[in-house]
């Protein structure tokens, strides 16, 4: 299973739209993130459709924040991106007739979503601004 870099990466972007005076086309975003613009277009599209970008066409447009920093969760943006895996962990499907294999699944299932459930809750109490300050702090 491939490796999923884009809350990260998407939080960077976020955060740089933050700072911009005015609106950010996809090619500057797509060479902050070391990346090609139409995938940036792609990722923002669902952004916007989960209310956190607005966009603009034509001369002087590009992607700005739909709200401030500090309405925005890491949750929201997580959520927008589709949520995606958290592990990549795979268990088996269907009902084992092993009463060990029912047990193992049991135990890793239980210990996947205790894993889901505090990243999420992490996540929804952390702010775009709350990572703004951390990289003024850090400066």
């Amino acid at each position: 299973m491939r490796r999923d870099s884009r809350l990260p990466r998407v939080l960077h972007a976020l955060l740089h739209l933050g700072q911009a005076a005015g609106p950010l086309t996809s090619e500057v975003l797509a060479g902050m993130l070391g990346t090609d613009s139409a995938v940036v277009r792609r990722t923002m599209a669902g952004l916007r459709e989960g209310g956190l970008v607005i966009s603009a066409k034509g001369h002087g447009g590009g992607w700005q924040l739909a709200r401030p920093l500090r309405e925005i969760t890491l949750l929201r943006v997580y959520e927008a991106l589709g949520t995606p895996p958290l592990l990549a962990l795979e268990l088996p499907s269907g009902d084992p007739t092993c009463l060990l294999e029912r047990a193992a699944n049991g135990a890793a299932r239980a210990a996947m979503a205790d894993a889901q459930a505090a990243f999420t809750a992490r996540l929804d109490t952390t702010t775009l601004a709350d990572l703004a300050r951390d990289a003024e702090v850090a400066a």
